[in-house]
């Protein structure tokens, strides 16, 4: 991509600047939540599959500085991104430009801290979006079970998994965890107050036998209704998405 097709865009209130494609797939408010919700500490490693242009872990690297970062995206333009705004921003992150199916060799033979996730939210169906970029990062083509099972892999024991996904996809999540992970966690989130919760967050810990826990769902917006082009971000994820807060802590 040549930076014609680019925009350059602001998270963290100016902290991040990413370059990312004016047309296809675009990172908005969901990695920079996922990347609130690690609970990751300097020195630790953190493996993000399905990087893109690496929104999440750049996200992550600015609030907890000296983590050693890895990422794998299939899509070698987002992947030859991703490691544009890392040397942006100053952020170590090693990027893969490979399928998560069959990771390099050298991913194989290590353990992680911490590995997050935000896989495509919709399982494919007759119809596809025209731009290729969007339609594999939305689409489903690897299956859920299957980014969980390479997560949990690549975990180191007591390490942390912490995905983003469609609340609708929620059974599934919990269906592609067995017994080598507990301490689950789900935090959910709803546009507004007594709207349905639409994203949920789900972490777990490898070896962990801590109970379930259902969080009280976050809401996104103040108000009842869309009030035109204002922000109206209640007052807690306006601090994620300006001021780089935590979600909560590991």
């Amino acid at each position: 991509m040549d930076d014609s097709g680019l925009t350059s865009d602001d998270f963290l209130g100016g902290k991040i600047r990413l370059f990312q494609p004016k047309v296809g797939y675009r990172a908005g408010i969901d990695p920079v939540l996922l990347a609130a919700a690690v609970g990751a500490r300097a020195g630790e490693s953190v493996l993000d599959l399905g990087c893109g242009v690496g929104a999440a872990s750049l996200c992550l690297g600015a609030r907890v500085p000296g983590l050693r970062q890895f990422g794998v995206e299939v899509q070698a333009p987002y992947a030859d991104l991703a490691r544009r705004n890392a040397a942006e921003n100053q952020i170590a992150l090693e990027v893969s430009t490979a399928d998560l199916r069959a990771l390099p060799d050298h991913l194989r033979a290590m353990s992680f801290d911490h590995v997050i996730a935000n896989p495509p939210y919709f399982q494919r169906g007759g119809t596809r979006s025209p731009d290729a970029g969007r339609e594999a990062a939305m689409g489903e083509d690897t299956p859920l079970a299957t980014w969980i099972e390479v997560a949990v892999r690549r975990l180191a024991p007591k390490g942390t998994l912490t995905v983003i996904q469609d609340a609708a996809r929620l059974p599934e999540l919990f269906q592609a965890l067995d017994a080598r992970m507990g301490r689950l966690v789900v935090l959910p989130f709803s546009g507004r107050v007594g709207r349905p919760t639409h994203r949920v967050i789900l972490q777990a810990r490898k070896g962990a036998r801590t109970p379930f826990e259902m969080l009280a769902p976050l809401i996104l917006h103040e108000g009842d209704e869309h009030q035109g082009d204002r922000e109206s971000y209640t007052s807690e994820i306006a601090a994620v998405l300006r001021q780089g807060a935590g979600l909560f802590a590991d």
